[in-house]
């Protein structure tokens, strides 16, 4: 049986959407993808829960950030509440069930905001000197690199020190969660730094892996641990 992986769905008033990369890349890595939906109910999100092998939260909007006692800054985006408030809580529960968790792009900043981090709302405005980290051209090119500390869940994956991504956010990580560790700079990408299997990137590797299949390693791994649930 392949094993079950949860994916977020960005949304908008009445509907849910997600690019079609995320789960081809679940199931080309030998995973069965299921779209995770808004729920209101915290017993439906256990019974979710126990379903899910594993969960991938994907990109989107910005995270309000009163989930980390900040008020609105100027160059906050687009918010979603009920999102935030479904995946917060959906990746608690995960957490302390053990079960595998991949983020990816707002996915590394839900994650360490659900674990008690902070984010920067607006790198532009807030970080002198950054790169541009919003790429124009096409989506599966990699537009800056990014080093990989050798000691790292991350290494072990793509077995190298520096990687080039691609870039489309505004937001990153700021006070890295307590259960996290940065392995990659500039803050792009965490992972837990305890038994768990959480790794989350800044960038979106759901649109390389056909052309780079250094990024393909990624889901590959991540749907191996799915695959050891009990």
């Amino acid at each position: 049986m392949r094993p079950i992986v949860g994916i977020s769905c960005s949304m908008d008033e009445e509907s849910l959407k997600l690019n079609m990369n995320y789960y081809q890349a679940v199931e080309e890595a030998g995973g069965l993808p299921i779209l995770v939906p808004i729920l209101k109910e915290q017993d439906n999100l256990y019974q979710l829960a126990n379903l899910l092998d594993g969960m991938i939260f994907s990109g989107g909007v910005d995270i309000d950030p009163h989930h980390y006692n900040e008020e609105p800054h100027l160059g906050l985006g687009q918010i979603t509440p009920e999102r935030d408030e479904l995946e917060i809580t959906l990746c608690r529960i995960l957490y302390e069930m053990k079960r595998p968790i991949f983020g990816i792009c707002r996915g590394i900043q839900l994650i360490n905001v659900a674990l008690g981090g902070t984010l920067y709302q607006d790198i532009k405005t807030q970080l002198p000197k950054v790169l541009k980290h919003y790429q124009e051209a096409p989506a599966h090119s990699p537009t800056h690199e990014v080093s990989i500390e050798k000691d790292s869940l991350l290494f072990s994956i793509v077995k190298r020190e520096s990687l080039r991504v691609n870039s489309f956010h505004h937001q990153a990580v700021k006070d890295v969660a307590a259960a996290l560790r940065i392995v990659a700079r500039a803050q792009d990408a965490v992972e837990s730094n305890n038994d768990r299997f959480v790794l989350a990137v800044q960038w979106h590797p759901e649109r390389m892996f056909k052309r780079h299949r250094e990024h393909f390693e990624l889901f590959r791994r991540f749907v191996e641990e799915c695959a050891k649930k009990g």
